[in-house]
């Protein structure tokens, strides 16, 4: 795996910004499809996308340095500010934006009178496909969302050459649930992690898949946010139930953890589980409200041509 997609005289670029750039301009080419087809404003709609997208690695930037401060608090002033707004070193949060997104879309709700979650449902599409450019570009990373040591069989052992995973998990962390400097070796000069973990990226990426084949079904819904907190709801649960329970990260309850070469690998609860629980009480909430409505999205009737 090689993090780098291109290099031009020094200056580096990344799998993950261009594959997760890649996932957003499919989703703005299928938002701009179905806004057309729904006789929306298409030129607002594009508008409001770009501010979408600044102000989303805006929010997503901050909430990693927020929830990651240990990686930034020994960091000499201003160096530290250098880093905390250096995304080319890695280190978003999906959470955050999707938080810095939507509030773009209620200021333009408010300011251009616009119906929120008929331009909502829209950008699900381009999110699913942002999460599995994002998630393939931690593959190519090595080292981005791992896995805990387990000994089930789907564990994953990374190939030697990953040296950003090797380099970054064979260092002794202080935490002893994230420590896995115990289960590297010295092979051919380099520490290597030879433990199989979970391949949690890839979890991450079948997830995305979920939610875009499942954005198609929610989108044929008549009822506006329908779509929306459709995907809150199993976002919230596979990323929840699934990616962030086989995922190595802090456990902010410490409420059960069971990894190892001959354990499944799990712990509860981190960040992650916490958030999406009230997340999953409300998107189910709004959709039970949402389906008491009457259907109130009307597509314009196709233009026929006649021959004179």
């Amino acid at each position: 795996m090689n993090p780098v997609f291109l290099n031009l005289g020094g200056f580096t670029i990344a799998w993950y910004g261009v594959l997760i750039t890649l996932g957003i301009v499919a989703g703005v080419w299928v938002g701009t499809k179905m806004a057309r087809e729904r006789g929306l404003n298409v030129e607002l709609f594009n508008d409001m996308i770009l501010w979408m997208i600044i102000w989303g690695l805006v929010g997503a930037r901050l909430v990693f340095v927020a929830t990651s401060w240990h990686q930034f608090e020994n960091i000499p002033f201003p160096r530290v500010l250098l880093d905390i707004v250096n995304l080319r070193s890695g280190g978003i949060s999906i959470h955050g934006g999707l938080i810095g997104g939507i509030l773009v879309m209620l200021y333009y709700a408010r300011a251009k009178k616009m119906d929120f979650y008929q331009y909502a449902d829209l950008c699900v599409p381009g999110v699913a496909f942002g999460i599995i450019g994002g998630r393939i570009g931690n593959i190519m990373n090595g080292t981005d969302t791992v896995g805990r040591v387990t000994g089930w069989p789907v564990g994953f052992r990374w190939p030697d050459s990953a040296r950003a995973f090797h380099d970054g998990m064979c260092v002794k962390n202080p935490n002893p649930d994230l420590d896995l400097s115990r289960y590297c070796e010295n092979i051919g000069g380099q520490l290597v992690m030879t433990a199989p973990v979970h391949f949690t990226q890839l979890y991450g990426v079948i997830i995305g898949i979920i939610l875009s084949i499942a954005a198609y079904f929610w989108l044929r819904s008549r009822r506006p946010g329908w779509a929306f907190w459709q995907f809150w709801l199993w976002y919230s649960v596979l990323r929840a139930g699934w990616e962030e329970t086989f995922r190595l990260n802090p456990l902010l309850p410490k409420t059960y953890l069971n990894q190892g070469l001959d354990a499944p690998g799990i712990g509860l609860f981190t960040e992650t589980h916490v958030i999406s629980i009230p997340l999953i009480i409300a998107s189910v909430w709004m959709l039970s409200r949402i389906a008491r409505r009457p259907e109130t999205r009307v597509d314009p009737a196709p233009v026929t041509v006649t021959a004179s």
